[in-house]
């Protein structure tokens, strides 16, 4: 399928084994002292999952600057924050960790943007995790499999609706891009943050595509029933809940991946030391312990495979969007 994901298997095997952090080759030189007084971690999003990603890794990177303030700049998808950074001096002072979305799908879904790929220097990616269907009491209990879910939707197109966080959003695409290719009507309602969860156990919508973690508790409970995930593979949080790929559709295979920014201009060796800073924070055991709290698995490529990620994630989506028919927004 056009659209098909390009994993971080696959992504490493096109780079080759041996790539380091660039393609000149380059050594993150030694450190073992902070070079800054104070760094800015921004995320765009209210205290939540990108949050609690950047504090657990911003506790770790000490070396890098004595004090990492993590700042919640909220607003329009996420793009006050992005704006914020790329208006930044850059000298590694002020960093964005966001999902690659605003990179390689916002491009595609606005019809303008205060700021270009260009504007940024990828550093690192940190973290990645699927997506999960899950459907809640209006959809009979009988119903336990996507195939059956499926059927249930054809027969009742009325009912057959998913929540997301918000139109425009990858999300919204896995849920259409399923309606699409299994070829039944599932009609996407928006919602703000973690309100869709909210609305699927009382029964207000039939189903809800949403970030794994949203909603691990509420499965485990009964309260909500888990159909499929997005991952290449199962994942360890649920693995006895299938992949799409499983139940049939390979095409839906998706993850989010959260990175860190820097503007535009930022000197090589500031990237260098700052990428392995996080690389090394990564790698420590309460990272890998809060990252699992989060329910997301630490997932940190090279740097010139993080280009490659983005490149080839921005042509997925930008043929998502035109098979999907959406109109891009202001």
């Amino acid at each position: 399928m056009a659209w098909m994901v390009v994993t971080r298997r696959k992504m490493l095997a096109i780079s080759g084994a041996g790539v380091a952090f660039s393609a000149a080759g380059l050594v993150p030189p030694s450190i073992a002292e902070p070079s800054l007084k104070i760094a800015h971690i921004l995320t765009g999003f209210t205290p939540g999952l990108p949050d609690a990603v950047a504090r657990l890794v911003a506790d770790q990177m000490k070396d890098y600057a004595a004090s990492i303030v993590v700042e919640t700049r909220p607003g329009a998808s996420g793009r006050v924050a992005v704006e914020a950074v790329k208006a930044a001096a850059p000298d590694g002072s002020v960093l964005l960790l966001a999902p690659l979305g605003f990179l390689t799908l916002f491009p595609h879904v606005y019809k303008t943007l205060r700021y270009e790929p260009r504007d940024f220097i990828p550093v690192s990616t940190v973290a990645s995790f699927p997506t999960l269907l899950t459907v809640g009491p209006k959809v009979p209990r009988e119903v336990k499999t996507l195939a059956e879910f499926i059927t249930w939707c054809r027969a009742n197109p009325t009912q057959a609706t998913y929540g997301t966080a918000g139109a425009g959003s990858t999300l919204h695409f896995i849920g259409a891009m399923l309606g699409r290719t299994a070829r039944f009507e599932y009609l996407h309602v928006p919602y703000q943050g973690r309100a869709a969860i909210q609305d699927l156990v009382k029964g207000e919508i039939a189903s809800a595509i949403m970030p794994l973690g949203s909603s691990v508790g509420l499965v485990q409970s009964g309260e909500l029933r888990a159909l499929a995930t997005t991952g290449p593979r199962r994942s360890a949080f649920l693995p006895d809940v299938p992949t799409m790929a499983e139940a049939g559709y390979p095409s839906l295979q998706d993850l989010t991946w959260f990175g860190f920014f820097v503007p535009a201009k930022t000197p090589a060796v500031t990237v260098e030391r700052l990428n392995g800073s996080i690389q090394a924070a990564l790698r420590t055991d309460d990272v890998k312990a809060g990252m699992a709290k989060q329910f997301v698995e630490i997932d940190a490529i090279p740097m010139a495979d993080f280009n490659r990620l983005l490149a080839s994630e921005s042509d997925r989506w930008k043929a998502i969007v035109q098979a999907t028919e959406f109109t891009p927004t202001d």
